[in-house]
C-alpha cells in the first residue's frame, strides 16, 4: 500500500461496504470454526443473529475468571466478543470495544440496550467507541486502566503492530493479561501484497511472521509469551492459494502477562503449584497453554516464569504455589508442546515453557 491512509481505507471498504457477513469471506481465515466452553455457547446463543453474521474472527479469545473485570476489546466489530463478555463480567465489570469501522460500530450500537435487557442488566456495563487501536490513548484509554486485553483477528490488519502492543501493554494494570486470536505466518509474507484489498481484508497480507512476532515482543519487555491454541489454515479458494504461494498460515491464541519478573528461558527454582479448582466454570482443570494444562488437586513443578503467571496474576487466588526463587537449580526440563513431535507446529512457542 502507498500509505497507512490508504491500507486503512481499504480495509474500512471490505468490512464495511464488500464483505457483508461471513458468507461473503473468501478463506476461513477469518471465519476460522471455533470451539467455545458451555458456558459461552450459552451466552451465544442469547446474541443478536445479526451480530454474529457480521463478526469476523479466527478464534475464541473468552478466557475465564472475568467477574467484575474491566476489559478492552480490540477491533471489537459488530461486537460479538464484547457482548460475551459484558455478561460474563457481570453488571459491576466494564468492556469498551474499541474500532474504526462505522458500519460495524453502527449494528454493535443499534443492538445495545436489547443484549442488556437480554443478559437481565439494569443499565449497560458496555461502550463502544470509534478509533485506532493504535492510539488508545486518543479515546481515552488510560495506562493500567483494564484487567484483560482481547482481539480476534484484528491485529494482523494494522499498518503499525508494535505500536498497538505498546498501547496494550500502556493499558493493562500490572498482572494484567492480553489474551488475543490472529492469524500468523510461517515465513515472511511480502510487503506486496498489502497492495492486494482482498490478500490484505482476508487477514493475510498483514499476518506476523511468527518469529518476528517473538523478537517484538522481547524489543517491548516480554520475554515469555504462551501459545494457548495453534490451527493451521486452509487456503480453499484456489485464486487466493495460487497469491500466496507457499506461505503456510496459521491461527493462533497467545496468552501474554503484564509481569516485569520473568525470564528469557525456563528456570528451574524448585517450585510446585497446584490449582486448587475454583476458578469459575473450570473445576477439573485449567489450561494456562498448550502445555500446562493444571489438574484440580495435583501438585505440579513449574518453572519460575509459570509461577509468576500464577502467584501475580488474577488467577492467584486459585493455586497454592510452593517455593519462591531463593534457590536455583538450573535450566529447567520443559519445552512448549509446540517444539516437539508434532513438524507442522514447530518453532511457535513462547519464549519460555
Amino acid at each position: 500500500m502507498e500509505n497507512t491512509t490508504e491500507r486503512t481505507e481499504s480495509i474500512k471498504e471490505y468490512y464495511g461496504r464488500i464483505i457483508k457477513s461471513t458468507k461473503d469471506l473468501k478463506t476461513s481465515a477469518c471465519c476460522a470454526p471455533q470451539a467455545f466452553p458451555l458456558y459461552v455457547r450459552e451466552v451465544m446463543s442469547r446474541i443478536n443473529p445479526e451480530i454474529l453474521d457480521k463478526f469476523y474472527g479466527c478464534g475464541s479469545p473468552i478466557p475465564p475468571d472475568l467477574c467484575g473485570r474491566t476489559v478492552l476489546d480490540l477491533g471489537c466489530g459488530t461486537g460479538r466478543d464484547a457482548y460475551l463478555v459484558s455478561k460474563l463480567v457481570g453488571e459491576k465489570g466494564k468492556v469498551i470495544g474499541v474500532d474504526m469501522n462505522e458500519a460495524q460500530l453502527e449494528v454493535a450500537n443499534r443492538h445495545l440496550s436489547s443484549q442488556m435487557k437480554n443478559f437481565g442488566f439494569s443499565k449497560p456495563n458496555i461502550e463502544f467507541k470509534k478509533g485506532y487501536i493504535e492510539n488508545l490513548k486518543e479515546i481515552g484509554i488510560d495506562d493500567n486502566s483494564v484487567d484483560l486485553v482481547i482481539s480476534n483477528c484484528v491485529i494482523n490488519l494494522s499498518p503499525d503492530k508494535k505500536a498497538v502492543f505498546k498501547e496494550i501493554f500502556r493499558a493493562l494494570k500490572p498482572g494484567g493479561e492480553l489474551y488475543f486470536s490472529d492469524v500468523f505466518a510461517g515465513r515472511r509474507v511480502p510487503v506486496a501484497f498489502e497492495a492486494d484489498s482482498v490478500l490484505l481484508g482476508e487477514c493475510l497480507a498483514g499476518a506476523l511472521y511468527i518469529e518476528d512476532f517473538r523478537r517484538m515482543m522481547r524489543s517491548l519487555g516480554c520475554l515469555d509469551y504462551r501459545v494457548k491454541t495453534k490451527r493451521r489454515i486452509t487456503l480453499d479458494n484456489p485464486d487466493i492459494a495460487e497469491k500466496v504461494g507457499g506461505i503456510d498460515f496459521y491461527s493462533i491464541t497467545v496468552r501474554i502477562f503484564k509481569l516485569d519478573n520473568l525470564e528469557d528461558t525456563c528456570e528451574d527454582y524448585g517450585q510446585i503449584a497446584t490449582y486448587s479448582g475454583t476458578i469459575p466454570n473450570c473445576p477439573h482443570e485449567f489450561a494456562l497453554d498448550d502445555h500446562h494444562i493444571f489438574i484440580a488437586g495435583k501438585p505440579m513443578l513449574v518453572c519460575g516464569n509459570t509461577a509468576s503467571m500464577l502467584e501475580n496474576t488474577r488467577y492467584a487466588g486459585y493455586f497454592k504455589v510452593t517455593g519462591d526463587r531463593t534457590n536455583h537449580f538450573g535450566i529447567f526440563d520443559c519445552a512448549p508442546a509446540t517444539t516437539k513431535a508434532d513438524s507442522e507446529d514447530a518453532g511457535v512457542g513462547g519464549a519460555c515453557c
